[in-house]
């Protein structure tokens, strides 16, 4: 087994094809098929399988590959520590973050971050929840920022945590937005618009809904900016984070709908290793240090394991 061999497959395994692996490693598609028998032959099973015209991973195709993902991040952790050990500030920052968060919280504060250490290499990878805590236990990540972690994890530890709230947002000509708290249910003859699958948003907002025996109209328009404009335009009324409407609500493009269910409060979370790279750790302590505006309050300091979200 070669370290060429697991990134071969996991390329297979992430893109479910030879040729799409092929394409994204620039080789030739024998090649890719030659590292997969190779490995299936060192390891004594059948990782993929024929279907139709192309392939799939078998059971144990499945497993594997989330060991190969993991050992495959583990060694990136590794360079990423050792390029940061002897100087933080000339290391590499590999971070994960959801759509919200990487859209509106952390432009201004990696441009900060940038300004004080040029010389840290960032790679930013951005994602649902799910997605972002994976790339996180699967060590492709060092730090991600999200919501509340979805599960323990022994190796995770939550280090610091920013206040944010949702909120129901419509157009002002779409929905009465004066007055006292109104019942959440007095909305539901109103069309909901929902962000993708695998969204935190989306989960938020279905379980309220669902909490409160709704069932009302749902589009969804797959992005966190399509929902933003759909609801600025009229379409429907949603539920989304403070922070990625802040600028239209400035505007008066949009306006907050109180209800006696909102808003929800739904800290962000800075997760990292428990053993986190110094560069890394020189981020959160930056995150930390970032002052607190109207628009952004700041991170707080936190040091607990991830817990059952």
């Amino acid at each position: 087994m070669t370290l060429g061999q697991l990134r071969t497959f996991a390329a297979v395994a992430e893109s479910g094809a030879i040729q799409g692996a092929a394409r994204r490693l620039h080789v030739t598609q024998p090649a890719v098929s030659a590292a997969v028998r190779a490995l299936e032959g060192s390891l004594g099973v059948d990782l993929v399988e024929p279907e139709g015209r192309g392939i799939r991973l078998t059971a144990a195709g499945t497993t594997f590959a989330t060991y190969a993902r993991r050992v495959l991040g583990l060694l990136d952790e590794a360079r990423v520590a050792v390029r940061g050990e002897d100087d933080p500030t000339r290391g590499l920052l590999r971070i994960a973050a959801v759509t919200t968060v990487s859209e509106h919280v952390l432009p201004s504060i990696l441009a900060a971050f940038r300004h004080a250490y040029p010389q840290v290499g960032v790679m930013l990878e951005v994602g649902n929840k799910e997605q972002v805590w994976t790339w996180l236990a699967d060590h492709a990540v060092d730090v991600t920022l999200a919501g509340r972690p979805p599960a323990s994890h022994p190796a995770l530890r939550v280090r610091a945590r920013r206040y944010n709230e949702h909120v129901v947002v419509a157009s002002p000509g779409t929905v009465p937005t004066d007055g006292d708290h109104r019942p959440l249910t007095a909305l539901e003859g109103h069309t909901w618009l929902l962000r993708e699958e695998g969204s935190g948003t989306r989960a938020t907002l279905e379980a309220t809904l669902a909490a409160a025996e709704m069932t009302p109209r749902f589009l969804t328009l797959g992005s966190n900016g399509a929902v933003v404009a759909g609801a600025a335009a009229g379409l429907g009324v949603t539920m989304l984070s403070r922070d990625a409407v802040g600028r239209e609500l400035d505007a008066g493009e949009l306006a907050v709908v109180e209800t006696d269910a909102t808003p929800l409060v739904r800290p962000w979370h800075v997760a990292t290793h428990l053993q986190a790279p110094p560069t890394t750790r020189l981020f959160v302590r930056h995150l930390l240090d970032v002052a607190a505006t109207r628009e952004a309050p700041r991170f707080e300091l936190a040091d607990e394991p991830a817990v059952v979200g």
